[in-house]
C-alpha cells in the first residue's frame, strides 16, 4: 500500500515541511488541471490522485495542530 507508506512518511514531517509540501501539490494540480483542459494529458486518474494525496496532507496538519494545543 503506497497510501500508508506516504501518510507515514508525512507524518513525521514538521508543519513548514508539510505547508511546502501541500503548496508543491497544489502546484502539481493546478499543471495537471491545466494539461487536460489543452488536452495534453495522458494519465488523467492523477488529477485523483493529487487531490486525495492534498487532502492527506491537510489532515495530518490539522491533527499536528491538534495535538499541539
Amino acid at each position: 500500500m503506497k497510501s500508508k507508506t506516504y501518510v507515514e512518511d508525512l507524518k513525521t514531517k514538521s508543519a513548514a515541511e508539510l505547508q511546502d509540501e501541500l503548496v508543491a501539490a497544489k502546484k502539481e494540480l493546478f499543471n495537471l488541471r491545466f494539461q487536460n483542459a489543452t488536452n495534453q494529458l495522458d494519465n488523467t486518474s492523477r488529477i485523483k490522485e493529487v487531490r486525495k494525496n492534498i487532502a492527506r496532507i491537510q489532515t495530518i496538519i490539522v491533527e499536528k495542530a491538534k495535538t499541539a494545543e
